[in-house]
């Protein structure tokens, strides 16, 4: 098997004409009669007993040769492609058969493949790098937030309910003096000023108290989402059992003991002052990878093929179905509910696949011209990584990851590392 030629074609297509001898197709023709003589009948013999050249000269001596191209064209199209040095991306592949026969096979196979990258001008990019300061404000919400986890309810005996306390009650809805489907509940806890009631609603019940009975008076929004009940008046009459308010515990030491890892305010605030000041940083420097990634893909030149991006948009699709999966949602049952035809679904991720392919494309090209290396300490640090990611030992991580993919990972990775010591960024 050998390439006899590789022509360049447009939009980064590649003709590839490929030989199949004729001893490895012989080969091939006598493993397809083998196959396929059990389904042949010739007269005077059991079916899968007659010989080759009696059913060659019934059928013609080309009967088994479909069988013999379809068997051998997948293995000299793979070498073919690793003799050309292109590298194939998944589409359609177009066939044609040159010849075939005793002297062989030939055909031509046009594939897609890598486009030919070009990137200028990719040193010294700009960005700018703001880290939104820590405040006082910040760490003291931060305290009010523990503050809140620790908050218990208190019932109210005394007064009538206000906004921002619980309220337990009864209720049942109607319209036009008829009790209508779904509008009843019992026993139902509602934070007045939480918004979960129609409008108009929380705010009877303020001044309300224990075992009071009222009439509530409202209209259902004109938007509601039951049309029998858009913009219609109702009253739902109501009993209310039980009113709570919320009792916030005192901030110091002793509720930090309860609640944290530290043993005073003092101490919980630093740490929560440099935590915030770490992912804070974080979000910076995520924001200038991403003004560089911008930036760098503006220094590409290159006639990216259709199918990457379509490569790319199946990849992450496929993993939005198994975090879905993992939530107990199918991705039929995800696009029934959004209400999504399946064009409209890939389109949600076509911009972010698209720039994913065109970064990466650039980032390949920037280690190729820095001639950029992944040594074996870099390749088994990363394998010692994910084992420890994953909990998993590294001989199975290496057996699901080949070397070669990480060794690609890598050095796009260290291309970025190298992208941004060289830009100009500004700090803020």
């Amino acid at each position: 098997m050998s390439l006899k030629n590789a022509t360049k074609q447009e939009n980064s297509r590649v003709e590839l004409e490929i030989e199949v001898g004729a001893e490895a197709f012989a080969a091939a023709v006598d493993a397809a009669y083998k196959k396929d003589v059990k389904k042949m009948a010739v007269p005077g013999f059991r079916k899968g007993k007659a010989p080759r050249a009696l059913i060659e000269k019934t059928y013609g001596t080309g009967v088994f040769y479909e069988t013999a191209m379809n068997d051998v064209y997948p293995v000299a199209l793979d070498e073919a492609i690793k003799e050309s040095g292109y590298e194939y991306v998944e589409d359609k592949i177009d066939l044609d058969v040159v010849s075939v026969g005793p002297e062989g096979l030939v055909f031509k196979a046009v594939i897609t493949v890598k486009p030919e990258v070009k990137v200028k001008g990719y040193k010294g990019l700009k960005a700018t790098k703001k880290v939104e300061p820590v405040t006082d404000e910040d760490v003291q919400a931060e305290l009010t937030r523990l503050q809140e986890r620790n908050a218990r309810m208190v019932s109210v005996e005394d007064r009538a309910a206000e906004m921002g306390d619980t309220v337990t009650f009864d209720f049942e809805g109607f319209v036009d003096e008829v009790a209508f489907e779904g509008g009843k509940g019992e026993n139902h806890a509602l934070v007045l000023g939480s918004g979960q009631f129609i409008p108009g609603f929380e705010e009877q019940l303020v001044g309300a108290v224990v075992d009071a009975e009222l009439d509530i008076n409202v209209t259902f929004p004109e938007e509601y989402h039951a049309a029998e009940l858009a913009g219609k008046p109702a009253v739902f009459k109501c009993k209310v059992h039980k009113i709570e308010k919320k009792e916030l515990p005192e901030i110091d030491d002793e509720l930090i003991k309860d609640s944290s890892d530290f043993d005073t305010v003092e101490a919980f605030k630093e740490d929560a002052k440099k935590r915030m000041e770490e992912q804070r940083t974080k979000i910076a420097e995520d924001a200038v990878n991403e003004q560089l990634a911008d930036a760098l893909i503006g220094c590409l030149k290159a006639d990216v093929p259709a199918a990457m991006y379509e490569r790319t948009i199946d990849d992450r699709i496929q993993d939005f179905a198994y975090r879905l999966q993992s939530q107990g949602l199918s991705l039929d049952m995800y696009m029934q509910y959004t209400g999504m035809d399946t064009e409209k679904f890939r389109d949600s991720f076509r911009e972010q696949a698209e720039k994913q392919v065109k970064l990466r494309l650039a980032l390949e090209a920037v280690a190729k011209a820095e001639k950029i290396e992944v040594t074996e300490e870099d390749i088994e640090a990363e394998y010692a990584k994910f084992a420890e990611q994953y909990n998993m030992e590294v001989d199975k991580i290496k057996a699901a990851i080949p070397a070669s993919e990480l060794t690609k990972d890598l050095s796009v990775s260290k291309a970025m590392t190298f992208i941004t010591e060289q830009a100009a960024i500004t700090e803020e």
